[in-house]
Parts: C-alpha cells; structure tokens; sequence
C-alpha cells in the first residue's frame, strides 16, 4: 500500500482532526486513520476532494 505522508501535516496545519476530515469524506475516522498510514488506498475522488479542501494538487498529496 501507499504511504500518504502529507495527508497528516496538512490535517494537523489545518488544525483539523482525522473525524472532521473523514465526515468531509463521508467515511469513518477509523476509515481515514487507514488512509494516513496507508494501511489501505485512498479512492481517487477521496484524493480529488483533499486536494481542493487544501488547496493543493493531488501530485503533492501523492508526493510527487
């Protein structure tokens, strides 16, 4: 599995917590808490979602 490393420093910069993004996501907390250690992939349009949230493409989230 992929390992998402910004996911959680922009969560955190955004003062945010992994319940108030997974509700943006419609997913649980435990869902979104897989996605960040990468336990599990993270769907395309979850990714597309973050990416506008944070205002960033979805390239820096994948770290590319």
């Amino acid at each position: 599995m992929s390992y998402y490393p910004r996911l959680r420093d922009l969560r955190e910069d955004a003062d945010k917590t992994q319940d108030e993004i997974a509700k943006l996501l419609q997913t649980t907390q435990q869902q979104y808490s897989k996605y960040e250690k990468g336990v599990q992939e993270i769907p395309v349009h979850h990714l597309i979602t973050l990416a506008d949230f944070y205002k960033v493409s979805v390239d820096y989230l994948l770290g590319r």
